[in-house]
């Protein structure tokens, strides 16, 4: 049996500063965002991210370590018994200016690319994919769609 939720009541006392009410959906107006992926290798995850991949770690939680993507953009990792721990389904991708000499820099540093970097028409990116050690999909690729918003 599947038992729904009742929608929560509205908080009026804080204002609508971080939703715009559109027709019948609700826009979040987000200032960050914060991606989590779960692992067994705390630390190794954890040197993957900033060793390897040179992101700067802006906050050790204990049990969760954050790391800075880009901007207002972060990737925690984290080490909890009570989650789901499997990578598969699971692309997570960086947008970059130069997707051949990221990929040099990656192979300097011992990760190995599922194939070299190719161009897809279908979504018009240029991009490589690579694993972490947990096995969790990585890709490194840049827009070549004029409708890409970017920053």
């Amino acid at each position: 049996m599947v038992r729904r939720c009742p929608p929560p009541e509205p908080d009026r006392s804080r204002g609508s500063e971080n939703t715009e009410e559109r027709g019948s959906f609700v826009t979040i107006q987000a200032k960050q965002q914060l991606t989590f992926i779960y692992t067994y290798d705390l630390d190794g995850s954890a040197r993957f991210l900033s060793d390897v991949l040179g992101l700067e770690q802006v906050l050790d939680q204990g049990a969760c370590r954050i790391f800075r993507v880009a901007g207002t953009a972060f990737l925690g990792v984290c080490a909890r018994e009570n989650r789901h721990k499997e990578p598969n389904g699971i692309v997570y991708s960086f947008v970059v200016d130069d997707v051949n000499a990221t990929c040099r820099a990656l192979a300097d540093k011992g990760v190995i690319l599922e194939a070299p970097p190719a161009y897809s028409e279908q979504f018009k990116v240029y991009s490589a994919f690579f694993r972490d050690p947990n096995g969790y999909m990585f890709e490194v690729q840049s827009f070549a769609d004029p409708d890409w918003p970017e920053p």
